[in-house]
């Protein structure tokens, strides 16, 4: 282990602070829950809750430079560090502590600070290109072999999009030494066991600065499923370790908690790749003819050309799919929350077909090809996914664009192409007389269905970029709007 001050670690973060270089992040709204999704609930929190609260605000937003005799925070201090950790992760931002708040405290992270709106730590950076790493002990959970891998790969992440290359030294102080300990192990910076902060890095620097410590207490794996996966762990870290600090956008590599990910595909984010270029370039011995994976970014809700997947109640929410992405509005937020669909359901799928919410069976049903899952909050019903006639439609079917469920009928549609079906939830039954024409169930709507929700007695039909506003009695067609407009843009 290097021996150095923590001082300059210290210094580093208040020099990001004071002085720190922009990076042109997306409007993205971010929050990750352990709880099942239910609406923003403002109940009194415990005092044990109170208590984790203000340490998670010391620890990682600086509560407590300002304080009254006897060691009590004043009020609006606390609130004001509330309401930037809840502007950060995209929360209803109100300074108080709700269930939704709490709830993203409790989720394991990253020990590093959070510091929104910025990339780096001050613009800080290695001097140099040619980088070295050691590891100095290995966790017990894996093979040696397996660590090695899962560390190289990581700093590959990274060397793949810069001039950045690593050496690995198996004697001596490298820019980067790699170790695994517990509780307090040595830094200042103690870990705090199972699930709670998983590891941490240094900023560049020379002593400690680089270095990446990985709290044993937890398990890391090699595998996807299992555990926390020790290649996105220290991937995350190594992004510090090269001058990064976290980024508020819930699809990148440096949203600072832990989000399970392919890592036989994974590819860095657009929003990592710029902040990293931003302080060492790009990567110059790329054939830029070559074949590149391109790398993937958030969409924006206010996009005028977007285009959903997916959209359904939840239990009185409204949740739109993209890709690999949702946004939840809740009817008292002015502002939809983003968040990965495997933050949330790690087994469900991505790219999806269509989505609905069935009030008989209190679950939300998604369909992708062939298939379906039923999602009863964090969970995936045993026995799925399902093949689609599951759910009653012809085995003819092998692809369903979207879903309307009506709460008060009991029917649910299922449109495929030009046609739709509707099945009675009461019955069970598939309704006679369907598939019917789209054109003549609802007059008016022109091009494919590709999502649908109902609201407020409204059925909502999209088609690509624009929304359709239709009666759900009637099926008079009211307004044709853009796809943001039920996200508040």
């Amino acid at each position: 282990m290097k021996s150095f001050g923590l001082c300059v670690f210290l210094g580093l973060l208040i020099a990001a602070h004071a002085n720190p270089t922009p990076i042109d992040y997306q409007q993205a709204r971010a929050t990750e829950t352990h709880t099942n999704p239910t609406p923003i609930d403002y109940q009194q929190a415990s005092t044990t809750d109170e208590d984790a609260a203000t340490n998670y605000l010391k620890r990682f937003y600086n509560l407590g430079m300002e304080s009254q005799a006897g060691g009590v925070f004043k009020t609006s201090q606390r609130e004001l560090k509330l309401k930037e950790m809840q502007q950060f992760f995209g929360l209803h931002v109100t300074g108080k502590l709700d269930s939704e708040t709490l709830a993203v405290m409790k989720k394991p992270r990253c020990g590093v600070p959070d510091m929104a709106e910025y990339s780096t730590f001050g613009g800080h950076k290695w001097q140099t290109n040619e980088l070295t790493y050691r590891i100095e002990n290995y966790t017990p959970d894996m093979p040696p072999a397996e660590v090695d891998n899962a560390m190289e790969r990581a700093l590959q992440v990274w060397a793949k999009v810069t001039p950045l290359t690593f050496k690995r030294l198996y004697s001596g102080t490298a820019d980067i030494m790699i170790s695994f300990g517990t509780r307090d192990h040595g830094d200042g910076y103690p870990f705090d066991g199972p699930d709670g902060t998983l590891a941490h890095a240094f900023a560049p620097a020379s002593g400690i600065g680089g270095d990446a410590h990985f709290d044993d207490d937890e398990t890391f794996t090699f595998s996807s499923t299992a555990g926390y996966n020790l290649f996105l762990v220290a991937a995350h870290e190594f992004g510090h370790s090269l001058g990064l600090s976290h980024s508020n956008d819930p699809g990148a590599l440096m949203y600072p908690t832990y989000i399970q990910r392919d890592v036989d595909r994974f590819v860095l984010p657009q929003d990592d790749v710029k902040g990293i270029q931003s302080l060492y370039g790009k990567n110059t011995k790329v054939d830029p003819d070559g074949p590149q994976p391109t790398p993937p970014t958030t969409p924006n809700a206010c996009d005028p050309k977007l285009e959903l997947d997916a959209v359904t109640s939840l239990r009185g929410e409204m949740i739109f799919f993209k890709g690999s992405f949702f946004w939840r509005s809740y009817p008292l937020a002015p502002n939809p929350e983003q968040h990965l669909i495997k933050s949330f359901w790690p087994d469900a799928p991505e790219n999806i077909d269509a989505a609905y919410e069935n009030p008989y069976t209190q679950r939300v049903y998604l369909l992708k090809g062939e298939k379906v899952w039923a999602l009863y909050g964090y969970d995936i019903d045993r026995g799925y996914p399902k093949s689609l006639s599951s759910l009653g439609l012809p085995e003819k079917v092998k692809r369903v664009t979207a879903a309307l469920s009506d709460h008060n009928t009991g029917k649910t549609l299922f449109f495929t192409g030009n046609y739709y079906y509707s099945y009675d939830e009461t019955q069970r039954a598939m309704d006679k007389g369907y598939p019917k024409l789209v054109a003549d169930g609802f007059p008016g709507l022109t091009g494919k269905v590709t999502a649908a929700v109902t609201f407020r007695g409204f059925a909502y039909l999209y088609s690509g970029s624009v929304m359709y506003e239709f009666s759900l009695e009637s099926r008079r067609l009211f307004r044709v709007l853009k796809t943001s407009y039920l996200l508040n843009c």
